[in-house]
């Protein structure tokens, strides 16, 4: 029995040394043995390299804007360990965390003495939600968001109403392969047979997605094709936008959160929004949609910490969303000196990352932070640009209390590069403001 959060945190963990395991047949067990839950919930299953928490914030701001009751299950947890499984706008409930722990264990356990062996800890979690979604607090509708991949990921369980696949880009390399039709292969692993695709993928990595949609009969739903956006002037603080669907024009459609790579995702969720009153009579007013999507927020994404001094923090962890968040900073800060303080993870392309990074900020504070793969600050030196100055401070903390004392006026602190990293500076501060 588990008494407190702590105790079901430490058990998660515990599956932690077993690393990444490929293949679905553990998830698929323990299903089977908890009568799989999973047939009760109504999903939308998300994917994609970049964009995915967004996307899935857009969606849930305007299905909770129309007075649905969403859950969301995220990762990673961006500042308790409850933020990965979210009903009605809220973290898991801690008894409630508990009390799923406790019916999810004796069959994890289980699981560890099978010829299938232990689970990871991503497995655990997902398990959890799925539960707890099909048990303890069922929704209207659940967003599952994909971890790693797409083909083998522990979500790659649920039967979804719509499946969503924001982009292809070069991350997790290692794992998915070194091309794009690499990844985009194993991406498109979510598409299931007759159920429809949104996506904002393009080039080679369309093809490839394409093809699997044709072998899987579902029908594709294209950004850029299907339904088009169009930005409106620049705004100070956010975007503005119009979009046509296959069925309506939606104008003046207002974002909080900025770059063209949100009206993009906010687009996709338009797309599933429109999909959801089409064929499952949802009942989603315009007013409701542009409401939702101005209110959707998704932290360490272009979040502003503070105004005085000018702090931006941005999970930007691979070559395309290191170019996504330069191209927000020429749009909505161009006359400002950017600072940056970076750490990064230890298989990312921090090459390309960081030229990427130099074209607008000429002063890079490497520091480190805690995580098994983080790559020491010292290693990180060599990758910065000749012509960028370059210097290490170890503490992230030391970093960010120095650097803050020297934002005035036209300057900028820029925090970036992990996600995990993000977290970690984003928790922190939270803490102290």
């Amino acid at each position: 029995m588990f008494q407190t959060l702590n105790e079901v945190e430490a058990w998660t963990k515990k599956w932690l040394p077993f690393g990444l395991k490929l293949g679905l047949e553990r998830m698929e067990w323990l299903l089977e043995q908890l009568d799989h839950p999973e047939r009760r919930l109504r999903v939308i299953h998300v994917g994609g390299t970049n964009g995915k928490g967004s996307t899935v914030s857009y969606i849930n701001s305007i299905l909770t804007e129309a007075g649905y009751d969403v859950g969301m299950f995220t990762s990673p947890a961006l500042r308790t360990f409850n933020d990965r499984i979210v009903s009605s706008g809220k973290p898991i409930a801690d008894d409630e965390l508990i009390k799923t722990a406790e019916i999810v264990k004796p069959f994890v356990e289980a699981l560890e003495q099978t010829e299938f062996g232990a689970p990871t800890e991503f497995e655990v979690i997902t398990i959890m939600a799925i539960v707890y979604f099909a048990k303890v607090h069922p929704c209207d509708l659940v967003l599952f968001e994909v971890g790693l991949g797409g083909r083998y990921d522990s979500t790659n369980v649920v039967h979804p109403l719509l499946t969503i696949i924001t982009n292809i880009g070069h991350d997790h390399m290692k794992q998915l392969g070194n091309t794009l039709k690499e990844i985009a292969y194993e991406k498109a692993g979510i598409i299931k047979q007759g159920v429809p695709l949104v996506t904002a993928a393009e080039g080679e990595a369309f093809e490839v997605i394409a093809t699997v949609a044709r072998q899987c009969q579902a029908k594709v739903y294209h950004y850029g094709h299907t339904f088009k956006s169009e930005s409106d002037s620049p705004v100070t603080l956010g975007e503005s936008f119009s979009i046509r669907t296959p069925h309506h024009h939606y104008q003046k459609i207002k974002l909080a959160m900025s770059g063209h790579h949100q009206v993009v995702n906010a687009s996709l969720a338009i797309m599933a929004a429109e999909y959801l009153q089409m064929f499952y009579a949802f009942d989603i007013k315009e007013d409701e949609m542009k409401s939702g999507l101005e209110k959707a927020f998704w932290a360490g994404r272009f979040e502003k910490l503070s105004d005085a001094p000018l702090t931006i923090l941005d999970g930007a962890h691979n070559l395309e969303g290191m170019e996504a968040l330069v191209q927000t900073i020429q749009a909505h800060y161009p006359e400002h000196e950017v600072i940056t303080l970076f750490a990064t993870l230890k298989d990312k392309d921090n090459v390309a990352i960081l030229k990427t990074l130099g074209r607008i900020s000429k002063r890079i504070v490497v520091t480190g932070f805690e995580n098994e793969r983080a790559m020491a600050p010292q290693d990180v030196l060599p990758f910065i640009p000749d012509e960028i100055q370059g210097e290490v401070i170890d503490s992230w903390e030391s970093a960010l209390t120095s650097l803050q004392k020297e934002i005035k006026g036209k300057r900028l602190l820029l925090i970036t590069g992990s996600l995990y990293f993000v977290t970690q500076v984003r928790a922190f501060y939270l803490s102290k403001n």
